[in-house]
């Protein structure tokens, strides 16, 4: 993908976080997945027919202004950007538009997104094998740079639909978790009745490291949060008789989680305002745990390890390497 996806109408509907340039164009990175395959397919398609829209603009202009020396060039050399643009982007492989247009469109007669990714990988990488070829021969049997580009061509396709791939694997083995799946055992929770002494002799001095704990009522419903730093500005003295509610300070309902929100909705939460735990609570109010970067990380290596979710074959631990898609581990293959 390329600028003219961040510059159509389609980018209205779904927000281009960031864009990646490469010598061929560029990959634009999405804000959000597209929810159906129509939505993926005229997101694809909208740089392809930019920059053809951009080739008859230009081809008109050279035409309708009869223009000639530099300015005629200039106009010429334009034209043909944006036409090869729009072709190379039409490539029916990832990571490309052409790519993104197949997906959908397997997407749409399987009605598995992971699927099409995986469809669309393979022939990306068939195509870039095929560029590869095409650089290297012509060097090694006659010693020719002539082909040199389809080299780098081939390294683009094959390395990104090789990312694509391994994405969507791992996507697909995460979709069964929810927040729930992943809260840390025995979390850090407190009632909110306990006096401060009987909360630092049962939570503090009982060897768990916890600098912060959840409060809850009665109910169990979630009501705030105490910290040990908390506890300093209270005299000691008064510890007996200073309940636990009197100090903690308030949580807001956006900063917690639903327990049946996917897991992968609630790691880019994490890492898009830079959490690094957040409580998760049932509909009803009633406080389930606390959920931390760590306690998904582990998590996450022993399904993409096992295979548990989908009954894939395990992945093999070198795809640990590509698990940068949130936190340093995790931003799970771009």
């Amino acid at each position: 993908m390329n600028w003219d996806i961040a510059l159509s109408p389609f980018a209205l509907v779904i927000d281009v976080k960031s864009i990646t340039l490469f010598i061929f164009g560029g990959l634009a990175s999405l804000e959000k997945e597209s929810k159906t395959p129509a939505d993926a397919f005229w997101v694809a398609i909208a740089g392809p027919i930019v920059s053809l829209l951009l080739f008859g603009i230009f081809v008109g202009i050279g035409f309708g202004t009869a223009a000639s020396g530099p300015l005629a060039a200039i106009i010429s050399v334009l034209a043909s950007v944006n036409l090869s643009l729009a072709l190379f982007n039409l490539i029916p492989g990832l990571p490309l538009d052409g790519g993104n247009i197949l997906k959908a469109i397997i997407w749409k007669i399987t009605g598995n997104p992971y699927k099409g990714v995986a469809f669309a990988s393979r022939v990306g990488q068939v195509f870039g094998w095929v560029a590869i070829a095409s650089g290297l021969l012509p060097l090694l049997l006659f010693g020719s740079f002539g082909n040199f580009w389809n080299l780098l061509v081939g390294f683009f396709l094959l390395r990104n639909a090789g990312n694509a791939a391994q994405f969507a694997r791992v996507q697909e083995q995460l979709t069964g978790l929810t927040a729930a799946d992943v809260v840390t055992p025995d979390s850090p929770i407190v009632s909110d009745n306990i006096t401060l002494r009987e909360f630092a002799l049962e939570r503090i001095l009982s060897g768990k490291n916890w600098h912060r704990f959840l409060v809850t009522d009665d109910n169990e419903q979630l009501v705030g949060a105490i910290s040990i730093d908390d506890m300093r500005f209270i005299n000691t003295a008064l510890w007996s008789e200073t309940k636990v509610k009197e100090v903690m300070r308030p949580i807001e309902q956006s900063s917690t989680i639903q327990s049946d929100q996917p897991l992968l909705e609630v790691v880019q939460l994490l890492e898009g305002h830079a959490l690094s735990s957040l409580p998760v609570i049932r509909d009803n109010g009633v406080l389930v745990g606390i959920l931390e970067k760590a306690s998904i990380i582990n998590r996450l290596i022993h399904v993409i390890q096992s295979g548990k979710i989908t009954g894939q074959k395990p992945l093999k631990i070198k795809t640990m390497k590509l698990l940068n898609f949130h936190y340093q581990i995790i931003r799970i293959i771009n």
